[in-house]
């Protein structure tokens, strides 16, 4: 088989070269440091090159101004001299249009890029004699424009040796023009003089745009190096080590970023603690009536008493498994206030409901100690819920003799559900983790897991209130559940 070329052999790498080459353009091009300085140094240099343009523009209005005056002022000198007379005779001028001409040429000198030109019957009469890069009075198409001027007329015009604006006025004596005066400049000529200003507008507009890149990079390396660091601290969390936290410095936005990061984390280490607690504690209920199923189907004898026996206690343990399965999706369910049913509901016909629904759960004195009256914005099956969670733990702490009730009252903006009992009450020690997943206190009767108050919690909490305890030794307990009137709807009430 023959050898592969070493043009082939060579391709695949490459090609590899090359894709790794697009991955850094395309990596570089998405940097925000990158966007960061090439956005400012777009506007630094858009606004840099605006500047200039309006400087220089500015420089030129205020150039063609000037001019204008300028050669305004040459006109009204020239007229000044006509109203007065000869100096040489003494006598005035009258329409002797050419030695008024001859005078002031002789007593006015042009400025620099400035000349004079006079006209009489139609054609050239005289110039001022300075130097300048374009001989107007040899140009046959401006003498003859200007030689034929009847009303005084401003302008500019393009000649070989640059633009020149100019003003041409007529000079009238008995009723008709005697001849024309022009006064006229190289506008281009004195527009270089404004060069050196521009370019050192120029200059100090690169300056600025190079010193604001340096400092838009340092600040941009200063606000990326907190981010690096709050994406460092992100990318060292694992689901085992939520401890990692960010330094924080300043009181900037990026420190807010990183403490809000830092909380977000916090919150993350709860939950996670939390869930793990569950975790665990939900395998530790459920291991023991595993076990004891398992162990009585090893056990399983052929005797029928004790094969009905063995199924009875695993009937019993499978329905617990089950019930405590049920608690388990009910109480995930119970903590997210996005699966609320809100609707209207009547607060005396809810306690009315609940009093009815809990009398034939066990022989208890019962009571309802108040209805309310009024309606709040809640889920009715949820309270319902709750309510009956709170007369069960009630019972399993009571006896036949004790007293049972369920109460409600409903103020401006809050609605209170009650259940009390005449129980033996809850030790101040015990209390602290009541509300929490699979704990039990005191005696009990139940076999629940210990999730009955704390989907009691869940269900307040998912309305925006609180459930608390108020009880002492000997003296009974009572539940309150506290929650708003008008709930924050998740939904379209019905």
């Amino acid at each position: 088989m023959p050898a592969a070329s070493p043009e082939k052999q060579g391709a695949p790498g490459e090609a590899r070269g090359l894709s790794r080459v697009r991955r850094r353009v395309r990596r570089w091009r998405s940097s925000i440091r990158v966007r960061i300085l090439a956005g400012f140094v777009l506007v630094l240099t858009a606004a840099t090159v605006g500047s200039v343009l309006i400087v220089r523009q500015v420089l030129l209005i205020q150039l063609d101004n000037r001019l204008d005056g300028e050669l305004v002022q040459e006109s009204r000198e020239l007229f000044r001299l006509a109203g007065g007379s000869d100096p040489d005779t003494g006598e005035s001028f009258g329409t002797d249009v050419e030695r008024i001409f001859d005078v002031f040429l002789e007593r006015n000198v042009p400025a620099r890029n400035e000349a004079f030109l006079t006209f009489v019957g139609g054609g050239l009469y005289d110039r001022s004699r300075t130097v300048l890069p374009y001989r107007l009075d040899e140009d046959d198409a401006l003498v003859s424009r200007w030689a034929d001027v009847r009303e005084s007329e401003a302008g500019a015009v393009d000649t070989p040796g640059g633009t020149v604006r100019y003003l041409a006025v007529p000079v009238r004596g008995d009723g008709r023009v005697l001849g024309v005066f022009v006064a006229a400049t190289f506008r281009d000529r004195e527009a270089a003089e404004i060069r050196p200003a521009i370019q050192a507008a120029a200059l100090v507009g690169l300056a600025a745009l190079v010193m604001g890149t340096l400092l838009a990079a340092r600040v941009a390396d200063r606000i990326l190096r907190s981010v690096e660091r709050v994406r460092t601290a992100a990318t060292s969390i694992s689901e085992s080590d939520l401890t990692r936290r960010i330094e924080v410095s300043g009181d900037d936005e990026v420190a807010r970023l990183a403490e809000s990061f830092n909380a977000l984390l916090e919150r993350l280490e709860a939950a996670f603690r939390a869930q793990r607690a569950f975790v665990d504690d939900a395998g530790h209920e459920l291991r023991t009536p595993i076990t004891i199923v398992r162990g009585q189907l090893e056990l399983l004898s052929d005797d029928p008493e004790e094969r009905r026996r063995t199924l009875e206690l695993v009937t019993q343990e499978l329905d617990r498994m089950g019930r405590m399965v049920n608690d388990l999706l009910l109480l995930a369910k119970a903590e997210q206030p996005s699966q609320l049913e809100l609707d209207l509901v009547e607060v005396s016909e809810l306690i009315e409901d609940v009093g009815d629904k809990v009398r034939p759960l066990a022989e208890r004195s019962w009571m309802v100690d108040s209805t309310g009256s009024g309606a709040i914005v809640a889920d009715r099956e949820r309270l319902t819920q709750a309510l009956v969670e709170l007369v069960r733990n009630a019972i399993d702490h009571t006896s036949e003799s004790d007293e049972i009730a369920v109460g409600a009252r409903l103020d401006s903006d809050r609605a209170r559900l009650w259940v009390r009992d005449s129980g033996p009450g809850i030790a101040p020690e015990e209390r602290e983790g009541i509300f929490e997943r699979f704990h039990r206190a005191g005696p009990r009767r139940s076999e629940g897991a210990g999730l009955g108050l704390a989907i009691v919690r869940a269900i307040a909490e998912a309305h925006g209130g609180t459930v608390s305890v108020d009880s002492e030794p000997r003296n009974g307990t009572t539940f309150t559940i506290e929650i708003p009137a008008n709930q924050p709807v998740h939904g379209e009430v019905a």
